[in-house]
């Protein structure tokens, strides 16, 4: 087993002033925001930026991170605390939530969504998608949700919803009415409670 070798202070310097710059220009210009300005900002080489970021989806990730894994633990919160139906629901709308709120967020959730039968390979991707997982075996398992809905069908379904919704106001406001109306199509026939 190969040792990671810490990184030297000024590297650590730079990498902590590339993520600082990429969360800046994410939140001005989203997901397609010039790699060469955020080194510009950062003070450093676009050498030094894609030595510690070889791709868009790498800085994504970085920048994201601590943000998506706070959206799956919440699933879990929301799990313990509701019936599995509802905690899917209040689930999917604070992730459609997110993905307008903070910009970057589609982008980066894109392979998540995207199931071509390989695994997502981020950390981001795996986290969302097991969160999704859970509360939908949950769902399922005690009749609230379709037998056959899949996780990556609701990732996909609240993807479009957020995108529906920040058509329709650019903010959050349409996404429990958009969510609440999709729903009806996810429960099972002949069930009149929410999902």
């Amino acid at each position: 087993m190969a040792q990671v070798r810490p990184m030297r202070a000024d590297a650590r310097r730079n990498y902590e002033r590339l993520l600082k710059a990429a969360v800046e220009a994410f939140a001005e210009h989203g997901e397609s925001a010039s790699l060469d300005d955020i080194a510009k900002r950062a003070g450093v080489g676009s050498g030094t930026l894609y030595r510690h970021f070889p791709t868009r989806q790498a800085l994504l990730e970085a920048v994201y991170l601590d943000r998506i894994e706070a959206i799956a633990a919440r699933a879990d919160e929301l799990a313990a605390g509701l019936p599995p139906g509802e905690a899917l629901v209040e689930w999917l709308y604070e992730l459609g939530a997110g993905l307008i709120e903070v910009r970057g967020l589609k982008a980066l959730l894109g392979p998540a969504v995207t199931d071509t039968g390989a695994p997502v390979g981020t950390a981001c991707g795996d986290s969302v998608k097991g969160a999704a997982g859970r509360l939908v075996r949950a769902a399922r398992e005690v009749g609230a949700l379709r037998g056959d809905v899949e996780p990556v069908d609701v990732l996909r379904l609240v993807h479009g919803v957020a995108v529906a919704a920040e058509l329709a106001d650019a903010e959050c406001g349409y996404v429990r009415r958009y969510l609440m109306l999709l729903v009806e199509g996810l429960r099972p026939r002949g069930v009149s409670r929410a999902p």
